[in-house]
């Protein structure tokens, strides 16, 4: 994610989808590395609560 420059509703919404879908069928979903402006909008919203986000790509497999 640290590639990605701006994150709007749209956004949020597919990793909202992508996140229960994933679960539903027992997977998960995090976001690795997002960028700071990213992460400010995934914060705001409160999807940070829901989905799970690391700081790297590393961290994102670890668990």
């Amino acid at each position: 994610m640290g590639k990605v420059t701006f994150m709007d509703s749209s956004g949020i919404n597919i990793f909202i989808a992508a996140h229960r879908a994933l679960s539903e069928a027992g997977g998960w979903l995090r976001l690795a590395a997002p960028a700071e402006n990213v992460m400010r909008t995934v914060s705001i919203v409160g999807a940070d609560a829901v989905i799970d986000c690391r700081e790297s790509l590393s961290d994102a497999f670890s668990g």
